[in-house]
């Protein structure tokens, strides 16, 4: 699959632009509820279509600002690639940046940008001012060194730069896995007359096609998908990082609700027990006690349980505690895997307390004391080789400063681990693994083939296109596997050992007939479309046919129309040469070869396209030897 797909969050404090300049990207009013156009302030999270090509899917969310709708926030962001956090110029960061900013580090959402936005309420002095405040908010945060933008959703300033900044960002990022198996985890769930029930959610893994079987989860509800729209539009098939709408079949809306992930697959765990790596805010207000009360927040399902400790019975207010290795025990059943994110607040007071990563979905009832910390670290950090090849899976090529942090390994241990024989340098800083390389090939194989077989007439492939079928492999390594497997590649097309473009056997002979037909007829050439004509080749062919012989160095064109064998080219070019000096013009030219204007001028243009000759002041210089220039280009 080529084509790669992103989801994007707006986030930021109530009231500082997130939804107008939402509109201002994507035309679309993401308030849609008739309380949020009443009040002037989205409640529930709005999506709407960024931008779209043949090669990238941009959809954007735009989430509640208020403290009030913290809960719907947390469950818009679940699955976005990359967050526009939203500060207006007048009034700088504000309480409800700040918590959107914890939320989205804790959720592990570290790609993304800064936007001032109201630009035009302010003087560029306190402009300035906005974006140091900002510079020194991020310090010490995921966002610190993310790029800062100024727009403005009125007047229009800035939104172009915005969003070609957000393209530029995502298209350096790895899509989602679309191969796997599907987890959509629902944020709206509605009815529409006449055909049931829909859910909404981000596509968070695997692909989702029309008719295919699924299982709403936790409730074990099995159904299908009898339609998947795409942004209102209609769609045989969705993928990871998509916004899909899709209406399932013997369900009762009723049924469901924000928080029910869609799955493919029946050998997913449903847990209530769920071993967890915390990280505390330093911002909290009171102190955490054992077996507290909170509301646990993992994708978009929402449940209240009790947090355990196993090494203390308090963390208190202000003190640098790192990362706790403790335990959710939750009063519903949620379907969670190893890695994902959760966020965990305080019910009453209500606050954001922390959050983190799930080290094991199912855990276990243990004992107070260190020995369960020790098995936790365990099954947290795995085998230093198993935790590399985890991030490889994912990522299937990384920098060593970013496997450094995502295996916390230190930088010695993690040298001698890659020392060993399946751990590759694919360049002086990335790494990947004998596996992985094995797999590219593989896949790499796969689309070659596939090619061969539906363009039997083309010598191969570019690699530009060849990359674009391989989305889910970083480009270097891309490049490091073509260096290594047995492929042709000649002038920038790959194409598999052995193979050579050839024509169907049906059409041989005509093709053969045609190209005589045009060397036959030396300088005074017809429109290529009449030799088609003229021995019997159906219109369809034409394009596929004429690129064959121009790749195959059997014409050279001239012109859209016009083209001359390649052994006439030929001689007119050594004619040429030898009946001119190194400078000429078009009337000697024309004198030597007895041209007429309509074939003189897209022949001497030809030559100069071919850097056989350059055009200077009306005429025309050779350049080098004429036959190592013919030999290079013509291969005659």
């Amino acid at each position: 699959m080529g084509k790669r797909y992103f989801t994007i969050g707006m986030a930021g404090h109530i009231d500082h632009g997130k939804t107008t300049l939402t509109k201002a990207l994507t035309s679309v009013d993401t308030d849609r509820l008739k309380e949020e156009k009443e009040r002037g302030i989205s409640i529930e999270p709005g999506y709407a279509p960024l931008y779209q090509n043949e090669y990238l899917e941009i959809s954007v969310v735009d989430v509640p600002g208020h403290e009030r709708f913290i809960r719907q926030m947390i469950a818009g962001v679940a699955g976005i690639d990359l967050v526009v956090l939203v500060v207006a110029a007048d009034e700088g960061v504000m309480p409800q940046t700040r918590e959107h900013l914890d939320i989205l580090s804790l959720l592990g959402i570290n790609k993304g940008m800064i936007v001032l936005t109201k630009i035009s309420k302010v003087d560029e002095d306190l402009r300035e001012l906005a974006i140091e405040e900002v510079i020194d908010e991020m310090k010490y945060t995921v966002f610190e060194g993310s790029p800062i933008l100024l727009a403005d959703s009125l007047t229009g300033e800035g939104v172009d730069e915005l969003k070609e900044t957000i393209i530029s960002l995502l298209n350096e990022m790895p899509s989602r896995d679309s191969s796997g198996e599907l987890r959509l985890p629902v944020d709206q769930v509605f009815t529409i007359k006449g055909q049931g029930a829909v859910v909404r959610g981000t596509i968070y893994e695997g692909s989702l096609e029309t008719g295919e079987e699924l299982t709403v989860l936790p409730q074990g509800i099995h159904t299908k998908a009898k339609q998947i729209q795409i942004h209102h539009h209609k769609s045989e098939k969705g993928y990871a990082g998509q916004r899909a709408a899709v209406n399932l079949s013997g369900v009762d809306y009723k049924e469901l609700k924000r928080g029910n992930v869609l799955v493919s697959s029946h050998h997913l765990i449903l847990t209530n027990t769920v071993d967890v790596c915390l990280k505390v805010l330093s911002s909290v207000h009171y102190d955490l006690k054992q077996r507290m009360s909170v509301t646990v927040h993992a994708g978009t399902s929402e449940v209240m349980g009790k947090l355990v400790f196993f090494d203390r019975n308090k963390v208190q207010v202000d003190t640098n505690t790192g990362t706790i290795l403790c335990q959710l025990r939750l009063d519903e059943s949620i379907m969670v895997k190893r890695g994902d994110r959760f966020i965990v607040r305080r019910p009453t007071p209500v606050e954001t307390i922390g959050g983190g990563w799930i080290i094991q979905p199912n855990g276990g009832k243990y004992r107070f004391g260190e020995k369960t910390i020790d098995f936790l670290r365990t099954e947290m950090e795995g085998t230093p080789g198993e935790r590399v090849l985890r991030v490889l899976d994912r990522y299937k090529s990384v920098d060593r400063d970013f496997l450094l942090k995502e295996v916390s390994l230190q930088g010695e241990r993690l040298s001698k681990l890659l020392e060993e024989a399946e751990w590759i340098k694919i360049s002086d800083s990335t790494i990947t693994h004998h596996k992985i390389v094995k797999e590219c090939q593989n896949r790499i194989e796969q689309v070659l083939s596939k090619f061969h077989k539906e363009n039997p007439l083309l010598k191969g492939i570019n690699r530009a296109e060849l990359k674009q079928h391989l989305s889910e492999y970083p480009t270097g390594l891309v490049d490091y596997v073509l260096t290594l497997a047995k492929l042709g590649q000649e002038k920038g097309l790959i194409h598999l050992e052995g193979f050579s473009p050839r024509l169907p056997p049906e059409w041989e002979k005509r093709c053969t007939q045609l190209l005589s037909f045009l060397e036959s007829d030396g300088t005074q050439v017809k429109d290529m479309e009449e030799y088609f004509k003229q021995v019997g080749i159906p219109g369809k062919w034409y394009s596929d046919f004429y690129h064959f012989f121009v790749q195959e160095k059997k014409i050279v064109p001239l012109d859209d129309r016009k083209a001359y064998s390649i052994q006439v080219f030929y001689d007119l070019i050594l004619r040429l040469k030898k009946g001119t000096d190194e400078v000429f013009h078009v009337g000697e030219a024309k004198e030597v070869l007895g041209l007429s204007r309509k074939y003189m001028i897209p022949f001497l243009e030809k030559l100069d396209k071919e850097e056989l000759t350059v055009r200077i002041d009306g005429k025309r210089k050779w350049i080098g030897s004429v036959d190592q220039g013919l030999t290079r280009k013509f291969e005659i």
